[in-house]
């Protein structure tokens, strides 16, 4: 069941995203706003809705001031692997 465990996925994503937004001290209303997205649509984030378009995640992370930290987890330059394999296809390129 593929599908389950993305849903189960994005349902813990929504709920690191509430939870920055009340250890912030945040309304729902406030990062709506700076977010420049509706509170339901901000609702349905916060709930894992697969349905939300990536730009208004991307908003909302950026108006907790958590964007960057999102951008870099997906970096495969901040991993081990990412940097080895970086560097083999360097080198394959260079030959």
């Amino acid at each position: 069941m593929p599908g389950y465990r993305i849903d189960r996925e994005l349902a813990e994503f929504g709920e690191h995203v509430r939870g920055w937004r009340m250890v912030l001290g945040l309304t729902a209303q406030q990062v709506a706003e700076r977010a420049g997205i509706t509170r339901d649509t901000l609702r349905r984030v916060e709930s894992g809705d697969a349905g939300v378009g990536f730009g208004n995640v991307a908003q909302v992370l950026r108006a907790l001031g958590v964007l960057e930290k999102a951008v870099d987890a997906v970096d495969p330059l901040e991993s081990d692997i990412g940097r080895l394999r970086a560097g083999k296809l360097a080198r394959k390129r260079a030959r």
